[in-house]
């Protein structure tokens, strides 16, 4: 490792900043395998052409839930292998079974990673949570030298209470937090605990606000950054340098003009279908997407030429 344990927070505010991308996994047709071209083909555009500075990989977004215990794995390597250098990246080791959350850990600091994610996990039948998560982030810190970033979304069947996080960000070596929950409440957390560790959630839509309210300097994370943008259209990346400059009037006027772009996308996308619609968006923007893998459902002809019309509507740029 590059740092020690104690040493992590302060190797996560030094390297993790900017805009981060939570990456889907194309699969290939017919048989879907990971399409390990596919990925590699992604990360280079996503680093090269659009700017993005780090990746969240193997997480929801991901299809991590459909992926064996191996896939995962070759999901971390292959990403090292195309950002290390380049890009930060950040391993999700999410599960269930904490022997595997373990496992991917061990495996992510054998290869060389730096940083894992783990969510809160589901917990049947509790009517009370904290300690139960203490514990858990706490066994998780003890038992790996990564830095740690915790997520916490509604589909645990609720969300970490502000407090809490604070509590768990007095570990060593846990530096950040995905928080997806409303607004004050990662608000607040940034308050009571910003500086011990960097809070951050999904919406791109609030990363601009974030960034002049509250200081931010990571967006950790979401699929926007490689969908809301072109090689010749990098309105996320124009309108987050203009922020971190101070230039908020320049900044704000690039995030508004990317309404016609985000209504576009959330408009067209299935309830039902949060894997296959950005997927195709994808393929529309001339990267890998790829078929979704069961039990998520893969779109009609009828949801792509919506999408297709929307997306060919939207004032995007295209090379």
């Amino acid at each position: 490792m590059i740092f020690r344990r104690n040493e992590a927070k302060e190797w996560a505010r030094e390297n993790m900043r900017g805009i981060w991308a939570a990456a889907l996994t194309p699969f290939a047709p017919g048989s879907l395998a990971i399409d390990e071209a596919a990925v590699r083909r992604n990360f280079r555009h996503w680093i090269e052409d659009l700017g993005i500075e780090g990746f969240f990989v193997a997480g929801k977004q991901g299809e991590f839930f459909s992926m064996t215990l191996e896939e995962r794995k070759r999901i971390f390597e292959i990403t090292l292998e195309e950002t290390q250098g380049k890009a930060g990246s950040i391993m999700s080791c999410s599960d269930q079974n904490m022997e595997t959350v373990i496992e991917l850990a061990r495996h992510a600091e054998k290869i060389g990673a730096t940083s894992i994610v783990v969510h809160a996990p589901v917990l049947h039948f509790t009517h009370r949570q904290d300690e139960t998560l203490y514990q858990y982030y706490k066994t998780i810190s003890e038992e790996v030298g990564l830095a740690i970033a915790l997520w916490s979304h509604p589909d645990s069947g609720y969300l970490m209470s502000p407090e809490l996080c604070a509590r768990i960000a007095e570990l060593p070596n846990i530096v950040a937090i995905k928080y997806s929950v409303p607004r004050e409440m990662y608000v607040r957390l940034t308050e009571m605990a910003g500086d011990k560790i960097i809070v951050s959630t999904s919406s791109e839509e609030e990363w601009f606000d974030n960034i002049v309210e509250l200081d931010w300097r990571l967006y950790l994370c979401s699929s926007p950054p490689y969908l809301l943008q072109t090689k010749v259209d990098r309105r996320v990346r124009d309108y987050t340098d203009l922020a971190f400059a101070g230039k908020v009037a320049e900044a704000k006027v690039i995030r508004d003009s990317l309404d016609p772009v985000r209504k576009a996308l959330s408009s067209t996308r299935p309830p039902e279908k949060p894997h296959a619609h950005p997927k195709y968006w994808q393929e529309l923007l001339g990267q890998a997407g790829g078929p979704v893998r069961p039990p998520m459902l893969d779109l009609t002809e009828a949801e792509k030429a919506q999408t297709r019309a929307a997306f060919e509507a939207c004032g995007l740029k295209l090379p």
